[in-house]
């Protein structure tokens, strides 16, 4: 294995950044049996939030569709409250929120969804607007699921206007995040996956999904694939085992600090990709971006729920 070189001047300062995808009501198990908490929360807003919470300095947007109702403006008002701005957030007056409940077993949770009239999933019927939006920003991040909830129009006005701001400069971030599901069926979706990749410059999937939808005989697999694709750089999440990363020419795996105390694994992901995006123009090697992305996400998946509040004194970037 060659040294970590700095990168410290290849990320570019961040003082922008948009979130693209589907904020949901949340349904989440609460300490009395059979009682539940209302929350908001979704794997693009996850991370945005959990960015704000980390580095208050860069001007967080999330850009979606919301109904006009009151769960509707309460979940605005959240965001607001949150410092996350919602100025490219549209309200559809025939549409509302989805929702979601979570189930727990163990630490490891499932989902039960309501969806299908979310107004989310009309988010890039605006071209224009998303235009604005990825233009105003210089870090930009989707997922799978923002993708999988778009119809075939979408998806091509989504990534038209990520390639085009790529081509300007901007900074393009994806999770692939797949959720079969959320798909008419396994090709479309990693097909989608793979023209979403070519589009990106950094790249944060999960080694499991990867190997169950695309057959990754192992993590490097995984990390080649998407360099063929064109990204830049590709950070590979593992659950508890090693993560793979591609960056500046170079192949490394490295351990995640490791969590005892597991108590709900939602969010996992989306934090340690906030905790990613906070350490980049601020950490000077890739390991200690990652490791500092590993530590916010072991914080979260301590406690319940998605957005839980981090002790931000056993943290410094």
């Amino acid at each position: 294995m060659t040294t970590p070189r700095p990168t410290h001047q290849i990320f570019k300062k961040i003082d922008r950044f948009l979130s693209i995808g589907e904020c949901m009501v949340e349904m989440a198990p609460a300490e009395l049996a059979g009682d539940f908490h209302m929350g908001f929360a979704g794997d693009t807003f996850n991370t945005a939030w959990y960015l704000r919470t980390l580095r208050p300095d860069i001007a967080t947007r999330y850009f979606s569709r919301v109904g006009t109702d009151a769960v509707s403006q309460s979940m605005l008002d959240m965001m607001s409250s949150a410092g996350v701005d919602t100025c490219f957030i549209k309200q559809d007056p025939k549409r509302s929120v989805g929702l979601y409940l979570i189930s727990l077993k163990n630490g490891e949770r499932s989902f039960s969804y309501w969806r299908d009239q979310s107004a989310a999933r009309t988010l890039a019927n605006d071209a224009a607007l998303l235009a604005n939006a990825v233009q105003d920003a210089n870090l930009i991040y989707f997922s799978g699921i923002t993708l999988a909830i778009l119809d075939a129009q979408g998806r091509k006005t989504l990534l038209n206007a990520l390639e085009t701001a790529r081509a300007k400069g901007k900074t393009i971030a994806f999770d692939s995040n797949l959720r079969p599901r959320l798909w008419d069926s396994i090709s479309e979706m990693t097909a989608t996956v793979m023209q979403a990749a070519a589009v990106s410059d950094i790249i944060l999937p999960s080694y499991d999904d990867e190997a169950d939808f695309f057959g990754d005989a192992n993590i490097d697999a995984t990390g080649t694939r998407y360099l063929n694709a064109g990204a830049k750089t590709i950070v590979i999440k593992n659950g508890a085992g090693a993560i793979h990363y591609i960056h500046d020419g170079s192949s490394h795996h490295i351990e995640p600090p490791s969590i005892s105390n597991i108590i709900d694994t939602t969010s996992a992901g989306d934090s340690f990709n906030a905790g990613f995006f906070a350490a980049l123009d601020q950490v000077t090697t890739m390991e200690d971006k990652i490791l500092f992305a590993s530590k916010i996400a072991g914080q979260v998946i301590g406690r319940k729920g998605a957005l839980v509040p981090l002790d931000l004194t056993k943290f410094a970037i």
